[in-house]
């Protein structure tokens, strides 16, 4: 996020004609609550799937059945397998390897975000402690992700 960027000043140039599939794995219900009012304020048509916990979230992406997501935004402190845990079984899964993962969480380490890059983030977005800059991080993010799939 580039610093004087205010949220007024954001250009909102993602397509409004299709719906973007979103999951979201984070275990505090006041963060995903947040993200959802962020997304519902965003020009985008989306449905959102939250999973409380990594041992959810994985055995949700590991069904046949299941409908892969357009992005995954993975909370790093979860409980039961944590966003680390989930990360490496994401990425040495063929079926789930190409699947986007935004890491999304409050803690911050250098050498743990290039970590978790090596081992196959996409990107590494800390969550803001200011609830007006949910909506701009988000966008950001969704916008980053957009731009690595368009050919």
């Amino acid at each position: 996020m580039r610093p004087g960027l205010t949220t007024p000043k954001l250009k909102m140039t993602l397509s409004t004609t299709y719906t973007k599939h979103i999951l979201l794995a984070d275990d505090d219900d006041d963060d995903c609550l947040l993200f959802k009012l962020s997304l519902e304020e965003l020009p985008i048509s989306f449905d959102l799937t939250v999973m409380n916990n990594g041992e959810e979230l994985m055995n949700h992406l590991n069904k046949e059945s299941t409908r892969l997501p357009d992005v995954l935004f993975l909370d790093l402190n979860m409980p039961r397998k944590n966003g680390y845990e989930c990360l490496s079984e994401i990425k040495s899964t063929e079926r789930l390897k190409q699947l986007p993962v935004i890491i999304f969480s409050t803690s911050y380490a250098p050498d743990v975000v290039k970590q978790l890059y090596t081992n196959g983030a996409h990107y590494y977005v800390r969550k803001p402690e200011d609830v007006n800059k949910y909506r701009e991080v988000i966008y950001h993010a969704l916008h980053l992700k957009s731009k690595v799939t368009v050919i």
